[in-house]
């Protein structure tokens, strides 16, 4: 099988990286230049990456094709690609629905929208797709946890809570450099911080059969520090914020 990556962003890098260093079997990955400083770097260290001449040609010689750039730049580059019958393709263009995606591509292919983030790249992490496909079901299962979606309108809730990547990680930047406003060593600050709640989420994991309010619940104790800090927060409206946030993300995905 021959995979190709039109687009060689963050998202596309760290899925390639996670097939590289699974047991998928492939006989080579064609990728664009359009990141040059991705794609060069992908071919460094991987034996079975080619870097095409332009996304034409990664069309022409891939069972598999997959859609890793900006929505702006796959509306203006997806409808003039000539697809094969046959193939699949699988889009990780957040706002291009697969209505969309059928129009402009015009040939019958399986084409399948999927939300991979970057731990993929550590073979870690869920990955949504819509619709159900056992093929790319597989395929996903071997890089993280595949997650199928039947309703594509329902797959927009979980492409919102994607969009809370980043600020899961500025809440760790923002406690990291708490500690080293008092005095604590950067990389002390941050090996604790990233190792905090990388256990944490761990736990959730082990306990997500049940209720996540049972974890806010058993965290606390009366008057101790986790029930402040869950207090101060609620009042300050930081979760009521959060849920703001996510209806904001949601409704730019439905229109």
């Amino acid at each position: 099988m021959i995979l190709g990556f039109i687009g060689t962003g963050k998202i596309a890098a760290s899925v390639i990286t996670g097939i590289c260093k699974s047991n998928i079997s492939f006989k080579k990955i064609i990728i664009s230049l359009r990141n040059k400083k991705i794609a060069q770097g992908l071919k460094r260290k991987f034996k079975k990456i080619v870097i095409a001449k332009d996304n034409q040609q990664i069309v022409d010689q891939s069972n598999w094709v997959f859609l890793s750039v900006t929505p702006i730049v796959g509306e203006k580059i997806i409808k003039d690609l000539k697809f094969k019958s046959k193939q699949t393709v699988v889009s990780f263009i957040s706002t291009i629905t697969l209505s969309q995606l059928k129009k402009a591509i015009n040939k019958k292919v399986s084409i399948v929208r999927a939300i991979p983030l970057p731990p993929i790249a550590l073979k870690k992490g869920p990955v949504p797709i819509c619709p159900p496909n056992p093929k790319v079901k597989a395929f996903f299962n071997k890089l993280g946890t595949t997650v199928e979606i039947k309703n594509e309108k329902s797959s927009i809730n979980f492409w919102s809570t994607s969009g809370m990547m980043a600020p899961f990680y500025e809440v760790l930047r923002v406690m990291t450099d708490w500690l080293v406003k008092r005095g604590v060593k950067r990389s002390n600050a941050q090996k604790y911080i990233t190792s905090l709640f990388l256990a944490l989420s761990e736990d959730a994991v082990v306990n997500s059969k049940k209720n996540l309010k049972n974890l806010v619940k058993d965290s606390q104790t009366p008057k101790g520090l986790n029930e402040q800090g869950v207090k101060e927060l609620t009042k300050a409206g930081f979760y009521k914020s959060l849920e703001k946030t996510l209806d904001s993300i949601h409704r730019r995905l439905n229109k």
